[in-house]
Parts: structure tokens; C-alpha cells; sequence
């Protein structure tokens, strides 16, 4: 099989539907990187899914008076299709099912055998009122790095991972007045100090290609001990633990992102048309598989430093991750997005009043890379109107005044700017200085360049030409437009054609606010 890329973007947790938030970071992200990929020749997986063994799937349930197995059902559903109507391309989509249950526990029975699991007692709260151990999601407190409140698991705001038990102050998440007690309770760990050269030379290796904030917290991490890492929970929901020292445990949701992975690169190859003689045959060292994750900040520490220490548990089994693209929060009217307050807009909803196009667009030109950024009705109007909708249709007109008298010849001079506008477009999609903002921002000057020009019959088909080439060039973003316009959606590469036959080119409608 030939070199191809795998595309994962961390499945989310099965507690509801996906809002702009979601989609604006890593989804989009994934779903343009991918397109682009096959635009320019390369095979490319792209995987997601849905996680259900989280305990915010238990305490989401109890606040909206369900079972957890029916959430799980609604969630599932309401991702899938959600992703669909933005147009996120998905090959492989995970589930609840026995087959990656099998993916989680080979894995992690593989490193069971080979003794790489530790049994420790560890602190862990616990409510009398219940007869409940207490974690992620069912337990808040302060984190102990950086002080801010949270639920333990992982610190949404510097990103470092908050076991349960050094919560300051914890209390309950559902019950926030009960009494809470700390209890030790042996579970199994991973031993992360013994990989912490290990991932620092990793990382170091591959730091030209994170994003500032996560080449920070990874120094942050990897600068101090790091301690061990709890691989079964004393609690009932989730993957029960196969291991006879922790009889009765469950497998930490957050000790599956690798199995997972693994099992997401198989159902995407699967879904390609690929034959696989085992689900870790992409993941083999020497596979010719490169794997790139785009995930939102605060998943860094599950799939960068203890999900990569698993892997490195493996001894040379398994290649590693290429690359982390993080993003950091997007927010809806200048504050987080929030389902229990009903802050929110829906993926969903919005792709039933808006063009997807015009969606991709705007969710590209805030996406929020490098800081929070920010949603509101009016500007991705106002933006995509003044940037996108108006400029293409008037560009589209200009062109339709040359259909039916072709073929037009294309210059040199031309040839070169249709090359460097294919350039401009590969530095904000290549992996190396990927950026949605760049190029959404590109596509906009190119649109004002081309709204500027004036053609004359002796340059028509070098406007033409170039016209064509930008739309190409923007396809991994205006997915609709393109499909409608080319035939195809490759990338031109090369000299460039001599002439060029105009044809009607479709228009965009704008936003019905």
C-alpha cells in the first residue's frame, strides 16, 4: 500500500450535538487538510467518531433526566449528522461497538503482558452519600497547576492533566453540597517518568510544527516528573477492566486515545476500499503511514505525552504521531460556548439557514489557531458577504461574458501568476504553516484582485485561467461551489494549459440574515 496520511480529529464526547465551537476548530481543520491532501495527488484517511465511555456522558444524563445508553444514542447520531451538514468529510466513524471494546483491550493487553502496567494506590474522592469514587467529570475543584476551576481529567485551561485526587478543595459535580471523602484505591498506572526522555527527544524533534501555546505546556510537562497515569478507574461506567488486581474497575477514558486511533485508521482504510490483515496494520512501525492529529488545546496531554508514552510502552511496535495541530476556544459573543446556559449555536441549525460554503468560509477566517476567537451572527454576514459572496458573483458575471467563445489562449505571463497564486494557497494548507485564517484570507485577496481586473478581449482568457485556478485552489474550503463548477477538484500543478474554454460558473447566495 502506498504512503498515505491519516487525519484524526479526537472524537467527542457522546453528551450531545456539535456547536460552531467544535466545528470552527479541529473538524474543519481536518476536513480542508484532508481535501487538500487528494487535491494535490496524496491519499489522505480522515477519522472521528464518537467517545461514550466518558464520565461527562453519566453526568449529562443525569442533569436532562435520561439513561445514559439513550444520550449516548441521540449523541451519536447528532454528531454524525451535524458533521455532514458542514460538509466534514469523515472515512472512519467510531462508535460504542464490540469491535473497538476489542481494539481498547488488545492494546492495552498487549502492555499488560509485557509488564508495563504498575499497581499504586491512589488517592481518589469518594461520596459517602453515594458509595461513588468521584472522577473527571463527577468531581470539581481547583487544578493544582494553575489554580482555576474545573473538573478533574484535564485542566481546560492550561491544558496539564488533574488526577481527582489533588483537586483543590473537590466537590461533587452533580451534588455539589455533599460531603466528600479522599480514599486510596490500588489501580493500574502507566509509569510515564520511565518515557519522559523518550517523549522530550520526540518532541523536540518535531517542535517546528506545534503551535506556540503547545510547545509550551509540553515543556511545562516534560520539564518536571511526571506522575504516574491511572489506567483503570474505580467506577462502574465505561470499558470493564479485563486485569484480575483491579477486578470490578473500568478502563480510564482517557487511557484509550491510541486504541482508538488505531481502530479509527482501520474503519477509515476500510471505508477507502483498503483490506487489512490486522486492525494496527497502518500503525506498524515502517507502514508508511503518516499520522496527524488536529484536536483542540486541551486534549494535548492525553494524545501528545501520555497517549505517545503508550506507544512508546510498545518498543518500537508502533510509529508516532507526525503532528499536533491544536486550536485553542471558540466563543459565541465574546463568551465560551455553553449547552446548560444555552449559549450556544448548533452546526446543525446553522447549516439550515446559511450556505455551507459561506459557513467553511467564515468558521476558516475566525477559526481560533493561535487565541480565542469569536462567533456572532452579524460579522460572518457582514464578512462573508463583503468578502466572498459579492466579489465571486461579480467575477462569475465577468466570466460569462466570455462563455461560447472559446477556446481563449492563455499567456505565459499568465501560466506564472497561476502558479503563484497555487503557492500562496500550499503555504496555508501544507502541514508546515497550515492556517484556515490564511486561507480564507487568501482566497479573499485573490476574489479583490479578480474583482479589480477589467479584462479586455486580448487578456479574457488569462482572466479566465486564473479564475479557474483560484476556485481550485479554494475547494477545500467551498466544497458546494466547487462541486457544482469543476468537473474535478484537483490542484493544478506544472505548466498550465495553453488556452482555456470558458463555462458558466455558479453564483453564491448570500446569508438569508
Amino acid at each position: 500500500m502506498s504512503e498515505r496520511t491519516m487525519v484524526i480529529s479526537p472524537a467527542p464526547t457522546a453528551n450531545g450535538d456539535l456547536h460552531l465551537g467544535h466545528i470552527a476548530g479541529p473538524f474543519l481543520a481536518a476536513d480542508v487538510y484532508s481535501r487538500y491532501l487528494r487535491a494535490t495527488g496524496r491519499e489522505a484517511l480522515l477519522g472521528t467518531g464518537f467517545q461514550d465511555t466518558s464520565t461527562y456522558v453519566v453526568t449529562t444524563a443525569s442533569r436532562l433526566g435520561m439513561t445514559p445508553q439513550a444520550l449516548v444514542a441521540r449523541s451519536a447520531q447528532q454528531i454524525e449528522t451535524t458533521l455532514a451538514a458542514v460538509g466534514i468529510g469523515i472515512d472512519g466513524f467510531t462508535g460504542d461497538d464490540d469491535r473497538f471494546v476489542k481494539a481498547v483491550l488488545d492494546f492495552l493487553e498487549r502492555l499488560y503482558a509485557a509488564g508495563k502496567f504498575r499497581l499504586r494506590s491512589m488517592p481518589f474522592p469518594y461520596s459517602p452519600s453515594t458509595g461513588e469514587y468521584l472522577v473527571d467529570g463527577h468531581v470539581r475543584g481547583g487544578c493544582p497547576v494553575c489554580l482555576a476551576d474545573g473538573c478533574a481529567g484535564l485542566c481546560e485551561s492550561c491544558g496539564h492533566p488533574v488526577s481527582a485526587g489533588e483537586l483543590i478543595n473537590p466537590r461533587p459535580a452533580l451534588r455539589p453540597d455533599d460531603p466528600v471523602e479522599m480514599r486510596e484505591v490500588a489501580v493500574l498506572v502507566l509509569p510515564l517518568e520511565e518515557y519522559r526522555d523518550q517523549l522530550r527527544e520526540h518532541f523536540e524533534s518535531h517542535s517546528a510544527g506545534m503551535r506556540p501555546h503547545m510547545r509550551q505546556v509540553i515543556g511545562e510537562m516534560l520539564s518536571r516528573p511526571l506522575a504516574d497515569y491511572p489506567v483503570t478507574y474505580p467506577i462502574s461506567w465505561g470499558i470493564p477492566a479485563p486485569f484480575p488486581e483491579v477486578a470490578g474497575q473500568v478502563i480510564n477514558p482517557n487511557a484509550e486515545p491510541m486504541a482508538w486511533s488505531i481502530h479509527c485508521t482501520a474503519l477509515s482504510a476500510e471505508h477507502r476500499g483498503a483490506a487489512l490483515l490486522s486492525e494496527d496494520e497502518l500503525w506498524l512501525a515502517g507502514a508508511g503511514t503518516r499520522v496527524v492529529y488536529f484536536l483542540g488545546f486541551d486534549n494535548t496531554f492525553p494524545f501528545a505525552i501520555s497517549g505517545t508514552a503508550m506507544l512508546l510502552a510498545c518498543e518500537g511496535r508502533y510509529l508516532l504521531p507526525d503532528q499536533f495541530i491544536t486550536n485553542e476556544f471558540y466563543e459565541l459573543n465574546n463568551a465560551k460556548f455553553s449547552t446548560s446556559r444555552g449559549h450556544v449555536v448548533w452546526g446543525k441549525d446553522l447549516a439550515a439557514q446559511v450556505p455551507r460554503d459561506l459557513i467553511r468560509f467564515h468558521l476558516a477566517a475566525t477559526s481560533p489557531e493561535y487565541q480565542r476567537t469569536d462567533f456572532s451572527h452579524a460579522a460572518l454576514e457582514r464578512v462573508a458577504e463583503s468578502r466572498l459572496v459579492r466579489p465571486w458573483n461579480r467575477v462569475a458575471e465577468t466570466v460569462d461574458q466570455w462563455v461560447g467563445r472559446g477556446p481563449l489562449p492563455v499567456s505565459e505571463r499568465s501560466r506564472q501568476a497561476a502558479a503563484r497564486i497555487v503557492e500562496r494557497f500550499a503555504a496555508s494548507y501544507e502541514l508546515a504553516g497550515f492556517s484556515l485564517n490564511r486561507s480564507a484570507e487568501t482566497l479573499a485577496e485573490q476574489l479583490l484582485r479578480l474583482d479589480q481586473w477589467a479584462p479586455r478581449p486580448r487578456d479574457s482568457g488569462d482572466f479566465c485561467h486564473q479564475v479557474e485556478v483560484v476556485l481550485r485552489c479554494a475547494a477545500p474550503l467551498l466544497i458546494d461551489l466547487a462541486s457544482q463548477a469543476l468537473g474535478d477538484t484537483a490542484i493544478p500543478g506544472g505548466e498550465g494549459p495553453a488556452a482555456i474554454t470558458p463555462v458558466h460558473l455558479p453564483r453564491l447566495a448570500g446569508s438569508p440574515g
